[in-house]
């Protein structure tokens, strides 16, 4: 079976590749730079989930392919949960990681260390050609550190310790990281789904 991924995100791409492919499921795997273009949809939902559909609805209309999106991000407990939906663009810019990074950490400066809770959080839709439509969930709770450590995974990794971990998600190998992350359990739980999908036809 062919799935789309529907992210240009060659990180993020890389990664779910490497869930999914740990999963055993007999799916080849392409993103959006593997298809004919279309236009994207921009991501107006008020939760992970609204924009995970939208993108994976987008997907699948526009090539006919099962397609596969996620919506992921960091919440910070005194932030009112924010950046949430907006993680990827908190700075400004879409994916400007470093700024987005330390805008957060600004914003934190006068928090007590007991009070840097925050939690990644992951929806993963996958949508069905013929109108079938699933939605995953991952949850990565942990906590903020002042300075960022580590050189592996993206995003807000650098400056998040998961609970019962001492390393930042960007010290981990990405094997480890897989196996707690927000967004390995939820494609995880969607490849169960795609290995049901295989079978029945």
């Amino acid at each position: 079976m062919r799935v789309l991924l529907a992210t240009r995100n060659a990180k993020k791409l890389r990664e779910l590749r490497r869930i999914l492919d740990a999963t055993g499921a007999d799916v080849e795997i392409a993103g959006l730079d593997d298809v004919p273009a279309y236009p994207e949809v921009p991501e107006t939902g008020l939760t992970f989930e609204e924009n995970a559909l939208l993108k994976a609805r987008a997907g699948v209309q526009a090539t006919g392919l099962p397609t596969i999106a996620d919506d992921s991000g960091i919440t910070v407990d005194v932030l009112n949960g924010m950046p949430g939906v907006f993680s990827a663009r908190w700075a400004g810019r879409h994916g400007d990681d470093e700024a987005n990074l330390r805008l957060v950490l600004g914003q934190v400066a006068e928090v007590p260390d007991e009070h840097l809770g925050a939690e990644f959080v992951c929806a993963a839709a996958l949508c069905i050609p013929g109108g079938r439509e699933y939605v995953t969930h991952g949850r990565q709770p942990g906590k903020l550190i002042r300075e960022p450590r580590g050189e592996n995974g993206f995003g807000y990794d650098p400056i998040f310790v998961a609970a019962g971990n001492t390393r930042t998600n960007a010290e981990l190998t990405a094997e480890e990281k897989d196996a707690i992350s927000h967004r390995g359990q939820a494609m995880r739980a969607l490849a169960d789904i795609l290995h049901e999908q295989i079978e029945s036809h």
